[in-house]
C-alpha cells in the first residue's frame, strides 16, 4: 500500500502483484471454485430426487427438485415469476441505498466525533436489539401499506450492520498510523482520505455484504405489509394455498438472486482492495 503514500519508494516492492494472487483470479480458478460450490448443492437434489422416484419419500411437503423446477418453469412461462422478482429487486435496491447511506454516515459521525458516539451509540445499539416484524405494525401505522413502509424497513435491516461495521472499523484503526500522519503534518482531510479512508475500506465492504444480505432477509418481513407482488407474497401464497414446490421455489428464487446481488457487489468493489496483501492469496 506504499505507506497510503507517504512512502514513494516502497511503492514497487509493495504494489507488484504475487504470483498466487494472479493464479487465484484466473480462468481455471474460478471455474474449480464454481464446481465445488455446486458440487454439495448438487449431490444432495440428486439424491432427494432419487429417494423420492424411487419410493423412499413421499415428497408431499418437501417436493423433489424435478417438482420445484417445474413450479419455477411454469412461473416463468406465465411471466408472474419476472414480475415478483423485479418488485422485490427494485425494493431491495431502495432499501439498500438509503440503509447504506444513513449507515456509513452515522457510523462515520459516531466513530470520528466522541460527543456523538456518546450521544448516538446507546440509542442505536438498542434499537439494534429490536426484531424487525416489531417495525412492521408502527411503520404501518406512520407510513401507510404502499411502497414507502416496505423499502424503509429494508432500509433499517440494512441500516444497523453498516452502521456498526464503519463506527467499529473507524475505532479499530491502528493509532500509529494516524501518528505517521500527523507526523508529515497532513491535513484533516488527507489524513482522513490517505490513511482512514483505506484503513476502514475492507471492514466497510465487509458490512455492506452483510447488510445486503438482511436487506433479502428484512424484504420478506417488507412484502408482509399488503404487497400483492414480489417473491415474499409468492410464499405466503404459497402457504395458504398449500404449495409447498412454490414456496420452495420462491426460496430457490431469493438464494439465486442474493447470490447474484451479493457477486456483483463483490466484482464491482474489488478494484478498490487490489491493494491488500492479504493471508488469502497464498492459502
Amino acid at each position: 500500500m506504499a505507506l497510503l503514500g507517504l512512502n514513494e519508494t516502497a511503492r514497487p516492492a509493495v504494489e507488484s502483484p504475487s504470483p498466487s494472487g494472479a493464479r487465484r483470479g484466473s480462468g481455471p480458478g474460478r471455474i474449480r471454485r464454481l464446481v465445488l460450490g455446486l458440487l454439495l448443492p448438487l449431490v444432495l437434489a440428486l439424491g432427494w430426487e432419487w429417494a423420492v422416484r424411487a419410493g423412499l419419500a413421499s415428497g408431499r411437503l418437501l417436493p423433489p427438485p424435478g417438482r420445484i423446477l417445474a413450479a419455477l418453469a411454469g412461473l416463468a412461462a406465465s411471466g408472474d415469476l419476472w414480475v415478483h422478482v423485479q418488485a422485490t429487486l427494485l425494493r431491495v435496491a431502495a432499501g439498500f441505498a438509503l440503509g447504506a447511506s444513513l449507515g456509513i454516515g452515522a457510523g462515520a459521525l459516531t466513530g470520528i466525533l466522541p460527543l456523538a458516539r456518546h450521544l448516538l451509540d446507546p440509542g442505536l445499539q438498542a434499537l439494534r436489539a429490536v426484531p424487525s416484524l416489531a417495525w412492521v405494525p408502527l411503520f404501518i401505522l406512520w407510513l401507510g401499506i404502499l411502497e414507502t413502509p416496505k423499502v424503509v424497513l429494508i432500509a433499517v435491516g440494512v441500516f444497523f450492520p453498516v452502521y456498526v461495521g464503519v463506527s467499529g472499523a473507524i475505532a479499530s484503526v491502528d493509532r500509529k498510523l494516524v501518528e505517521v500522519g500527523r507526523i508529515f503534518r497532513l491535513s484533516k482531510p488527507a489524513l482522513a482520505r490517505r490513511i482512514l479512508l483505506p484503513a476502514i475500506l475492507p471492514a466497510t465492504l465487509v458490512a455492506l455484504r452483510t447488510g445486503l444480505g438482511l436487506g433479502f432477509l428484512f424484504v420478506v418481513a417488507a412484502e408482509l405489509m399488503g404487497a400483492s407482488e414480489g417473491l415474499g407474497y409468492l410464499l405466503v401464497e404459497g402457504q395458504q394455498f398449500g404449495k409447498p414446490d412454490q414456496i420452495l421455489a420462491a426460496i430457490i428464487a431469493f438464494a439465486l438472486l442474493g447470490k447474484a446481488a451479493d457477486t456483483l457487489l463483490v466484482v464491482l468493489t474489488q478494484p478498490l482492495l487490489r491493494w491488500q496483501d492479504v493471508a488469502r492469496d497464498v492459502l
